[in-house]
């Protein structure tokens, strides 16, 4: 393939991957709306509190479980349907596995929630809220393992158009038990949680019932191979799949650790860095979806042996996302200020501070975008263990202490904890850009 055809079949594979994801995180904004709408600003901060700190300890889970879908690319690369039946099945169990252990701790915190220093108000709401996403980790975790069966053969619409389905229920299901809807009991802000369980069961549930019913996974599903043994892919599963969740972990650790340090500068430099962190959240969707679909590319071309393509399929996703994040960069340093209007106008401090988070936003979408990149490709060479370390030194004994020290000790306050973020960003993705090239070159001379 050509560089032009590599681009083209990247952007085509990370479009529906990043729809499918961006229809997940709606989900929360969807809850937090209705919160905000219909309860008011305590339900709407506990609300938001427990989502941030049940997706924070389930984002090993959620990382761990996105290894398969370069696992059964390299498979289906070689051909292998049997081993694409016992990667599939595999995955389910780790997610079983996976949302129980994470969801006990999830549950632990949930019951302790006055650890995290909260109002009494907040510990009461928060509390049963937390129960419930716990719960509801079982059916999100199945669903994450079976779409990457369908990620994994090239079939991303599969789990596009259920999410979308789902965000559409959310919305209702949210309207229903926050309200009381009918002859639905009014459950305040834990029917917002309910909608969130509910929803997440419906898209295991569309997603199982997608795969065995429908003609597509006929070949990976067949009886005959519920006979072979997976024992050996479920601990292959959980020795890749845990370092890259914790790769996940660090950084969204990393952020949530940036917004602690910020709301120590005062409340307008945190609603401010809430502006900013919003707008950079939701262009870094494409750069998810464009390393998914180099996880899944670079797997397929080093399963059927194209050792030459797997460093064309990483170069196409890298060229892809620097091409894509630069230009969402370029509009935020050029642009800045109009996007802020947009959330705020009646607080000129508060938007103030945040054109300026968006203005350093900007520098750092290309950084974030390759880093995020170079962790998909290696992931699609079962390469974890190095980026592990890599994100764990870049993001923690970097960019933490770099945000630090600016922010406080040279006095620059919220912008100096951001440029903090731009350094261990920038260190990360040279150095996971150089690792992947190393190892592309490495495969491609045979070595």
């Amino acid at each position: 393939m050509t560089l032009r055809a590599n681009l083209t079949d990247t952007l085509r594979l990370s479009i529906p991957i990043v729809i499918a994801q961006l229809s997940t995180t709606l989900m929360g904004l969807t809850d937090n709306l209705f919160v905000g709408r219909l309860l008011g600003a305590v339900p709407l901060g506990a609300a938001g509190l427990a989502n941030s700190m049940s997706f924070l300890l389930s984002s090993i889970g959620i990382g761990g479980l996105s290894v398969v879908s370069a696992l059964v690319a390299q498979a289906a690369g070689r051909q292998a349907a049997g081993e694409i039946n016992q990667l599939y099945r595999a995955g389910l169990r780790v997610a079983v596995l996976l949302s129980i252990a994470l969801g006990l701790v999830v549950a632990v915190l949930a019951l302790n929630f006055q650890w995290l220093g909260q109002t009494p108000e907040v510990n009461v709401i928060a509390r049963p809220f937390m129960l419930i996403l716990s719960a509801s980790n079982i059916p999100l975790f199945i669903f994450i393992a079976a779409r990457q069966l369908c990620d994994g053969l090239r079939l991303p619409r599969v789990a596009m158009t259920i999410t979308i389905a789902a965000l559409v229920l959310n919305a209702l299901f949210n309207y229903v038990f926050i309200l009381g809807i009918g002859p639905f009991p009014r459950l305040g802000v834990q029917g917002s949680a309910l909608a969130t369980l509910l929803s997440r069961v419906f898209m295991a549930g569309a997603i199982l019932v997608y795969i065995h019913r429908s003609g597509t996974f006929g070949a990976y599903v067949q009886a005959a191979f519920a006979y072979l043994p997976i024992r050996q892919q479920v601990l292959d599963i959980l020795r890749i799949g845990l370092p890259s969740g914790l790769t996940f972990f660090f950084e969204i650790a990393l952020f949530t650790a940036a917004m602690v340090i910020i709301g120590w500068l005062g409340d307008d430099r945190l609603a401010a860095h809430q502006i900013a962190i919003n707008m950079a959240s939701s262009t870094y969707m494409m750069a998810t979806g464009i390393s998914s679909a180099a996880s899944i590319r670079v797997g397929s071309a080093l399963g059927r042996g194209d050792r030459d393509g797997v460093r064309r399929a990483g170069l196409a996703a890298f060229l892809l996302s620097a091409l894509l994040m630069g230009t969402a960069g370029l509009v935020f340093i050029l642009f800045g200020t109009t996007l802020v209007n947009l959330y705020i106008t009646d607080a000129p401090d508060v938007a103030r501070i945040a054109a300026t988070l968006v203005f350093l936003a900007g520098f750092f979408q290309l950084s974030d975008g390759i880093q995020v990149v170079g962790i998909g490709a290696l992931r699609g060479l079962s390469d974890v263990n190095a980026p592990t370390l890599i994100t764990l030194f870049s993001y923690w004994l970097v960019a933490l202490p770099t945000s630090y020290l600016l922010g406080f000790t040279f006095g620059y306050d919220a912008a100096g904890v951001w440029m903090g973020l731009l350094v261990g960003l920038s260190v990360a993705a040279v150095l996971l850009t150089v690792r992947f090239f190393r190892l592309a070159g490495a495969a491609a001379s045979g070595k």
